[in-house]
């Protein structure tokens, strides 16, 4: 995969070359390139940004900046074959570079739509990924309506809470989608497992030794029975699910639950019409 950032704070993303993102990034599963948007300005003072028409507080980042870094970016005719540079640069990308086939222009903005693992999975199917990090007042909405005459455009909110800029969603997202790569993470079982996989939070976690400060791991994950281990960590991902996020509980109404555990959730007390619990558990 392909990834290239912009930003007028490059230097925001120096943990990409740690850990696992940065062990991807050396062995090749993805190449990421960081872009200063200043380089694609025209005027001595390198200037990105200008008051917003129709008065208001703030500043507006304009968009003749924003054209010209996603021309070069994502060109609109494919030139001759290069490979895109994998450290972060503040130069330009070099003319010719080709058109992804699913070039994907991501826009992290309180206004998106919310970000979770089943959009981390689709913009891990992409194979170039540009990321428009806004600051101030946001990007000129004419840059993003331009741009999706030429390729995808998606909008993304990490909550419903504003940041200073979109550097951190830009690294939250990153790190969402690098991780589902083939090859990035050691174990990949473990995505299967993992809190949101299958629409309900992750059972909790223990590890040696067996007692902590009076604290015993449970003797369910002890026992060698792996039938009984796997339902256990079933049973506390309905329960950690109902308690803290019944929302995600109540988009099981569709498809509905199995029938155990629709019976787990009952046996907890919780009643029939509990979102996702159905209205048939004592069937």
């Amino acid at each position: 995969m392909r990834i290239d950032v912009v930003s007028i704070f490059p230097e925001y993303f120096a943990p990409l070359d740690l850990s696992l993102i940065g062990r991807a990034r050396a062995v090749g599963i993805v190449h990421v390139a960081v872009h200063d948007l200043r380089q694609w300005t025209s005027d001595v003072h390198r200037t990105v940004d200008d008051t917003p028409y129709g008065g208001g507080p703030g500043m507006v980042l304009r968009p003749e900046p924003w054209g010209a870094a996603l021309d070069q970016l994502v060109p609109e005719r494919t030139g001759s074959e290069s490979t895109p540079g994998d450290r972060p640069s503040s130069g330009a990308v070099a003319a010719g570079t080709p058109e992804s086939q699913s070039a994907v222009l991501v826009v992290p903005t309180p206004a998106g739509t919310p970000f979770d693992q089943a959009l981390a999975a689709d913009l891990a199917r992409a194979d170039h990924l540009i990321f428009a990090c806004g600051r101030y007042e946001g990007i000129d909405q004419r840059v993003l309506d331009h741009a999706r005459t030429r390729l995808p455009v998606r909008e993304i909110s990490l909550g419903d809470y504003v940041l200073f800029g979109g550097e951190v969603a830009v690294l939250a997202i990153l790190e969402a989608v690098i991780r589902l790569l083939p090859g990035v993470l050691g174990n990949v079982g473990s995505l299967d497992e993992e809190s949101h996989a299958a629409g309900l939070l992750e059972a909790p976690a223990y590890t040696k030794p067996a007692r902590w400060r009076d604290l015993d791991v449970p003797a369910v994950l002890r026992s060698g029975d792996h039938g009984a281990i796997a339902a256990w960590r079933r049973a506390q991902a309905l329960i950690r699910t109902a308690e803290r996020r019944p929302d995600l509980l109540a988009a099981h109404t569709v498809a509905g639950l199995a029938k155990a555990d629709r019976q787990i959730l009952a046996d907890l007390g919780f009643p029939p019409g509990f979102p996702g619990a159905g209205d048939d558990v004592a069937k």
